[in-house]
């Protein structure tokens, strides 16, 4: 299969507004990791119009597990703004650190709680789907599907640290980017999958970032 079988054949099918959609939610997205590299609290309103985007389209693929880890990011994005807000002295830039074990464990619930709930949901879509006639199973899925389960729950841990200012939480987001990337061009999600290909490098970026400014505020 050549480039153009991946990234532009799928496009063919799709009409004009669903493709405005899709980049114009891969610019926001790209300009939310931009500022929460740089600890601005622009990363907020730019990222919660990026995830209602991606809800749309998201359910449209079938991705049930992205598409309600967007609707998470989109309520959790209102809650780390405020939290941001508060812990910033200009109101515009955090300071971050290290998260403690008792986040971690936290993080490890969350992590462990959202794999059976994103499982449940796929073993309803059957019936969800289709109401009359429908069946409950987890036959159905393809493994785009069990991946999306696993990095749902990594992008839901992830999210919770960030709005915590984590440094940890860039490591979450390495891992569930890249695993996006192949899922998004099986699904035809072509320019998708080239954001979480940036997203991938910016999230390295950000983790070192982050670390460098703890240790330079810590020197001080």
């Amino acid at each position: 299969m050549n480039l153009y079988d991946l990234f532009v054949k799928p496009y063919e099918s799709y009409d004009s507004l669903q493709i405005m959609l899709e980049a114009s939610g891969a610019v926001f997205g790209i300009l939310s990791v931009f500022f929460s590299i740089k600890k601005n609290i622009w990363v907020y309103p730019t990222g919660i119009i990026s995830t209602l985007i991606y809800v749309y389209l998201l359910f449209n693929a079938g991705l049930l597990g992205d598409c309600m880890i967007n609707v998470y990011y989109t309520v959790m994005s209102i809650y780390g703004w405020v939290l941001w807000a508060r812990n910033s002295e200009d109101h515009v830039h955090v300071e971050v650190t290290w998260a403690t074990r008792k986040e971690w464990i936290h993080a490890s619930i969350l992590f462990v709680l959202s794999l059976a709930f994103v499982t449940f949901i796929y073993y309803c879509k059957p019936y969800i789907d289709h109401l009359e006639g429908g069946y409950l199973g987890l036959s159905h899925l393809d493994w785009a599907n069990w991946m999306d389960i696993f990095t749902t729950s990594i992008f839901l841990a992830g999210m919770w640290l960030m709005a915590k200012q984590r440094i940890e939480s860039w490591i979450f987001w390495i891992i569930g980017d890249l695993i996006c990337i192949p899922m998004m061009i099986f699904k035809g999600l072509g320019i998708t999958s080239v954001q979480y290909l940036v997203f991938t490098i910016m999230a390295i970026l950000g983790y070192v970032n982050w670390k460098k400014s703890f240790k330079e505020k810590k020197v001080q």
